[in-house]
C-alpha cells in the first residue's frame, strides 16, 4: 500500500510539473505572439512582460527541481529493485541446489535438471553437455523420478511453490 501511495504521489507530482510548465509555456508563447504581431489593442506594459518572465522562470526552476527529485527517487527505486532481484536470484539458486542434494541427484543429473528448469530442450542440453539425446532423456527421467514429478512443468512448479510459500494470498485491490 505504501508503494502504491508513493507511486501515485510521484505521478501526481510529475503531472503537476508538466501542467505548470505547459501553461506557462503557452502563456509565454502567447505573449510573444501578441508582441510580435501587434494583436494587442494597447501595448502590454513592461510590468506584464516582467511578471510573465518571472512566472516562466519560476516554472522552469520548479520543473527542474521536481524533475531532479523524481529522477533521484526513480534511480533509488531501480537500485532497490535490482537488489531484490539479485537476492531472489540467489535464493532460487540456493533452493535449487539444496533440492538437488535432497533428491540425491548426481552431478550430471543436477546439470540436466538445472538446464531443464532454465527451459532448454533435451536437444539443446545434449549439445551443451556433449551427450546424446537418449542420455539426456534418461537423466531427465531419473531427475523426475527422484523429485517425484512427471515432467518439466511439475519440476519447475515445485520451485515456484517453494519460493512463493511464504507470500500467501494477494491482498484485495480494494484494500
Amino acid at each position: 500500500m505504501k508503494k502504491d501511495a508513493g507511486y501515485r504521489n510521484y505521478r501526481l507530482m510529475l503531472i503537476g510539473v508538466v501542467l505548470v510548465q505547459a501553461v506557462l509555456s503557452i502563456l509565454y508563447i502567447g505573449l510573444f505572439i501578441i508582441d510580435l504581431t501587434g494583436l494587442a489593442a494597447t501595448p502590454l506594459s513592461w510590468q506584464i512582460h516582467e511578471i510573465m518572465q518571472m512566472m516562466t522562470i519560476a516554472g522552469l526552476l520548479l520543473g527542474t527541481f521536481l524533475g531532479g527529485v523524481l529522477l533521484k527517487n526513480f534511480v533509488k527505486q531501480r537500485r532497490e529493485s535490482e537488489a531484490r532481484l539479485h537476492t531472489a536470484s540467489g535464493e532460487f539458486n540456493t533452493l535449487m541446489w539444496d533440492r538437488f542434494a535432497e533428491w540425491g541427484l548426481t552431478p550430471s543429473e543436477s546439470d540436466v535438471a538445472m538446464f531443464a528448469i532454465k527451459g532448454f530442450s533435451n536437444a539443446e542440453i545434449a549439445e551443451m553437455r556433449g551427450k546424446s539425446i537418449g542420455t539426456i532423456k534418461a537423466q531427465s527421467n531419473s531427475v523426475f523420478r527422484k523429485a517425484g514429478v512427471s515432467g518439466r512443468a511439475q519440476l519447475v512448479s515445485l520451485f515456484i511453490e517453494d519460493l512463493t510459500a511464504e507470500i500467501g494470498e494477494m491482498p484485495d485491490a480494494a484494500e
